[in-house]
């Protein structure tokens, strides 16, 4: 690594198989905003926030992304660094039962490993936490339990799993399967409620698929 924050985060991302956009989506800002920083210089530095989330999302000191070295602490800055890399937790859960509506609103944070969550093989601006709404996916998911959603798969071909979607302006999580006629099977998994067959796909609109569940006990 150099003195100069912007060709180290450069090479963090290009190393890490990364691209300015999506970094910058990570951090909330435009997909520009990376790109201007790096190679225009604007802005002149990163917000404090901004070069936090990147230093515990690249495992990196802060002072490697232009963090003042503070007296007495050997050059290295460890404040409010925990390694961990925040992904955003809707406010409205995604319905296992009835249904309900979503506001798409981000309360709160929490915090994974990056290395943890490169297994999923998505760029974990792609990711968010909901909170299950019900019983219907009972025994695979409970009501209160934390589902980790991968919102890019909504823009790749679907397969059989567990998603996060929207029918009839209601957010739900279901078990969807394919049919050879390409129409789907929008499946509960708790036998106490009802399945629906030969769904169309243009009915459904997909938010995301589940990769992980948090479970209380």
């Amino acid at each position: 690594m150099t003195d100069d924050p912007r060709a180290n985060l450069e090479k963090l991302i290009r190393e890490n198989g990364h691209d300015f956009s999506a970094i910058s989506k990570m951090l909330g800002k435009n997909p520009a905003y990376i790109q201007q920083y790096i190679r225009r210089g604007s802005p002149k530095k990163l917000d404090e926030d901004d070069r936090r989330r990147l230093a515990e999302f690249y495992g990196v000191e802060e002072r490697l992304l232009g963090a003042p070295v503070v007296s007495g602490d050997s050059g290295l800055q460890r404040k409010n660094f925990d390694g961990l890399l925040r992904i955003k937790r809707l406010q409205v859960g995604a319905s296992a039962g009835p249904g309900s509506l979503a506001d798409d609103v981000y309360a709160e944070a929490m915090g994974f490993a990056p290395k943890w969550l490169r297994r999923f093989g998505t760029n974990p601006a792609n990711l968010s936490l909901i909170v299950v709404d019900g019983d219907s996916m009972d025994p695979t998911l409970g009501d209160g339990d934390d589902i980790m959603v991968d919102h890019s798969a909504a823009s790749r071909p679907l397969r059989d799993g567990i998603y996060v979607l929207r029918m009839d302006d209601v957010l739900l999580v279901k078990r969807i399967a394919m049919a050879p006629s390409g129409k789907l099977s929008v499946r509960s998994d708790n036998p106490q409620y009802p399945d629906w067959e030969d769904v169309s796909a243009e009915s459904v609109n997909i938010i995301g698929r589940v990769v992980w569940t948090g479970r209380r006990l």
